[in-house]
Formats: structure tokens, C-alpha cells, sequence
């Protein structure tokens, strides 16, 4: 892994595209060590001019807590200030253990409240600011990356990320504390029959996405990066199409309400 600590000029930049729904996102760190096989991220400049494969490098953003009060300030004259964190990489990494620039990042805004604070992540380290999370009350969401319920899956796609079984407990425990949060199944990957209903369990709100909904460039982007191929060596081609997330959408139904489930960007909004 290559690390290497910078100073930012900027951490809160203008929302667009798939995140138009927010005034601004938010990353604690350029790069991300989880790396996972499928994430857009490797086809947006930060990583195609960066030289180095993803997953490899980490930039840590030093004097973060500093820069984000200063803005929080002056985005807040000019309107309501709604935070996607983070668009780019996940807050909650294995370095934020010993850095702490998203738990630095969340003291600022306890202190200056934006109007609402999303915060994504495969991660079960979000249950350490649970203390600050409840501070913000309904102001913030957690959102569980969860796209499988089969650990094996789990292997081929995201080698480097947290286990199954980590994040549902982490997810169990945020609901149970009162902190608004949903599981995220996105990208939707080849699961069991008995996904929804183990998920149902644990929360009562689920995104559902997928690579054509939400590569931001209609899978193109996805398909650049060979996905496809892992899908064939897997015998799994099925589950490789527009119409593959129907099948778990079918399963969420037999045990959400409809007002429970969102698709794609719907999930995503403030």
C-alpha cells in the first residue's frame, strides 16, 4: 500500500450526476485499500491519471477537520448544505483505525450541523461514532454496503473488504442504537433465495442497484473494466444483465413494504 499525506485545498465539492440530489460531497481520503473488482472509481480520473492500480495508494487528507469547518461556513450562506460522504472512497478504510479523519470530520459537523449527512460504507468501524451519528439525529443516514449474502461471492468480488457477517452485525447494531440506516445492495450480486428475508431481520429500509443503474455511465463503465469475464469463468452470465436485479427485487417484496425499497438513485437521496 502506498500512503502518502497531503494537505487539501478543498473537501466539500459541488454534487453532480448521480448525486445531484446533494449540494456537495465529501472524501476523507483519495484512493481506497478495499479495492473492490467492480468499483467505478478505477475508470474517474482520480485513478486513470494517477499512474498506480486501485486499491494500491491512500492519500490522507491531513488538517481535514480545520478546511471542512471553514467551508461548512461558507457553503451554509449560500443554502441548504447536504452531504453525500464519501463518492470516491470509503470513509471507514482500515486506515481510518489509526487516522481518524472521518471521526475528525464528523466532530466538525456536530458542532456545525449540515442539514442532512449521508454516509456510505462496507465498513462495520462505523459502529465506533455511533456516539455522533446519535448527536445528528435525523439529519444523518448510514448506508451498509451489503451486495451478497454469499460469502463466497463475496471472495471473488471484494477480496480486501470486511466479511458478510461483520457489516450485518454492524448494521444490526447501528439500528438498534436509532440511527437511521438501510442496507445497500449495490452492485447487486449473484445471492441466495433467502437474502431479503435474513435482511428484513436486521433493517427496514433497502437500496437496491446495480452496474447499468449506477456506474454513471450506463455500465459502459463497468464493462471497460472486464467485469463480465468474471461472470463467465463463474458459469453465473445470468446475473450479468439489465434485468438481474429484478430477481432480488422480487425476493425484497415478499418481505418489505413498498415504501421500504428503493431503486438506484432513489435510495441515494437526502
Amino acid at each position: 500500500m502506498e500512503l502518502r499525506r497531503r494537505k487539501p485545498k478543498q473537501l466539500l465539492n459541488p454534487a453532480s450526476g448521480f448525486l445531484k440530489g446533494y449540494s456537495h460531497t465529501l472524501n476523507p481520503y483519495a484512493g481506497c485499500a478495499f479495492g473492490c473488482k467492480y468499483c467505478y472509481v478505477r475508470e474517474m480520473p482520480i485513478a486513470l491519471f494517477r499512474g498506480e492500480n486501485w486499491g494500491q495508494w491512500v492519500d490522507v487528507k491531513e488538517e481535514a477537520a480545520i478546511l471542512l469547518d471553514k467551508e461548512l461556513n461558507k457553503a451554509k450562506q449560500k443554502g441548504p448544505v447536504t452531504i453525500f460522504m464519501s463518492s470516491s472512497t470509503d470513509p471507514y478504510q482500515p486506515l481510518e483505525y489509526r487516522e481518524r479523519i472521518t471521526r475528525s470530520l464528523l466532530e466538525v459537523m456536530i458542532e456545525n450541523k449540515p442539514d442532512f449527512l449521508f454516509v456510505q460504507t462496507r465498513s462495520p468501524l462505523v459502529m465506533r461514532d455511533i456516539d455522533l451519528f446519535q448527536y445528528m439525529g435525523d439529519r444523518v443516514r448510514v448506508s451498509m454496503t451489503i451486495e451478497t449474502d454469499r460469502e463466497d461471492i463475496r471472495k471473488i468480488f471484494t477480496p480486501s473488504a470486511p466479511p458478510i457477517a461483520a457489516r450485518l452485525r454492524a448494521l444490526k447494531y447501528i439500528r438498534q442504537q436509532n440511527v437511521p440506516a438501510q442496507a445497500t445492495i449495490a452492485p447487486v450480486l449473484p445471492c441466495t433465495d433467502y437474502f431479503a428475508e435474513m435482511l428484513s431481520g436486521i433493517v427496514d429500509r433497502v437500496c437496491l442497484d446495480d452496474y447499468f443503474m449506477g456506474d454513471g455511465r450506463n455500465g459502459k463503465r463497468t464493462e471497460r473494466m472486464g467485469i463480465r469475464s468474471i461472470y463467465q469463468q463463474l458459469g453465473l452470465e445470468d446475473w450479468y444483465s439489465p434485468e438481474a436485479y429484478l430477481n432480488v427485487l422480487q425476493q425484497l417484496k415478499g418481505h418489505f413494504a413498498e415504501d421500504q425499497i428503493f431503486i438506484s438513485q432513489q435510495g441515494f437521496l437526502p
